[in-house]
């Protein structure tokens, strides 16, 4: 079988290493103190000078906040299986060499940021733009210097609010890091109609003073209206000042059919259908049920508003 090419690749980077090293007769110094990352402690970490060597992993890195000494002994017994071009090199250096995790402190701009772009991914999506500050003064934490992931969890029962406690959770590829309680600030930040002068219920909308504005949603409790200004079926159903928000049930289809007006009621019943004259009783919007009146026998009826026109009635 044909050994693998990235097999052969690293064989012949070793072999040439270790030819280098011959002829320069220059021994490894093992370094007094080391720092790794969580994906293991390798051979290239322990040594100094400028030699370049492979990434060859000789053992686990250290947890978080401990320490591993390794002493020559330790190190040199690994190498005929893993790097055999190494294994009868004339170290010099330290006789033991302390290795900790590469660390870096964690500021409160980076600590918001990892909060911030979970919240939005898993709660806040698409309805906004999510904004927080700390409540409290935030303490510098030391932290791996390597990616990190996020889970924030002890959230509020109702999602997220304008003053919420938090617990952040931070993990590498191997490990958890660590938990950090946060009380913080929140806003949600989304462009919404806002009424830019009073408007007047049965307003149209399509003629009514309102623009879009940057506001934060978690003070408004109600679903918001999602419309058109051209929109020439919609109207304003509740008076409302300038700089209020339009929610949902401020707007309300505009009437089509009115009280005291004159309609054709289309009364269906299988295949068989009529149509007779009525007078409406109530305004209505198309799709909205209304009660009506038989011109003839004064008998009173509800039907669907069709059209300005029409009213469906089914039996």
């Amino acid at each position: 079988m044909i050994p693998p090419a990235s097999y052969l690749r690293r064989l012949v980077l070793v072999f040439a290493l270790a030819l280098r090293l011959a002829a320069d007769e220059s021994p490894l110094a093992l370094q007094a103190e080391a720092q790794v990352d969580s994906s293991g402690v390798t051979l290239a970490n322990l040594v100094g000078g400028t030699v370049v060597l492979p990434a060859i992993r000789l053992t686990n890195s250290p947890a978080v906040g401990q320490r591993l000494v390794l002493t020559r002994e330790q190190v040199a017994p690994p190498l005929p299986a893993v790097a055999p071009p190494y294994a009868t090199t004339n170290w010099s250096g330290a006789e033991s060499v302390r290795v900790t995790r590469r660390m870096r402190p964690l500021e409160e701009v980076e600590a918001i940021s990892l909060l911030t772009t979970q919240l939005q991914q898993d709660m806040v999506r698409d309805r906004g733009e999510l904004e927080l500050r700390l409540a409290r003064p935030w303490v510098p934490v030391s932290i791996p210097d390597e990616p990190l992931s996020v889970r924030v969890s002890d959230l509020p029962s109702g999602g997220i609010g304008s003053t919420m406690l938090v617990r952040l959770e931070l993990r590498t590829a191997r490990e958890t890091v660590g938990s950090w309680q946060l009380m913080v600030q929140a806003k949600v930040w989304a462009e919404i109609w806002v009424a830019h002068s009073s408007l007047q219920r049965g307003q149209s909308l399509r003629d009514a003073d309102i623009a879009k504005e940057r506001r934060d949603l978690l003070p408004l409790r109600q679903p918001l209206a999602a419309v058109s200004t051209g929109d020439d079926s919609l109207e304003i159903g509740e008076s409302l000042t300038a700089g209020q928000p339009l929610f949902a049930r401020t707007i309300r289809l505009r009437p089509v059919v009115y009280p005291g007006r004159m309609a054709d009621a289309t009364i269906q019943d299988g295949a068989m259908s009529i149509t007779i004259k009525v007078e409406v009783l109530e305004a209505g919007a198309p799709g909205q049920f209304v009660r009506v009146r038989n011109l003839k026998s004064k008998r009173e009826f509800r039907g669907k508003v069709q059209n300005e026109q029409t009213i469906l009635v089914s039996l």
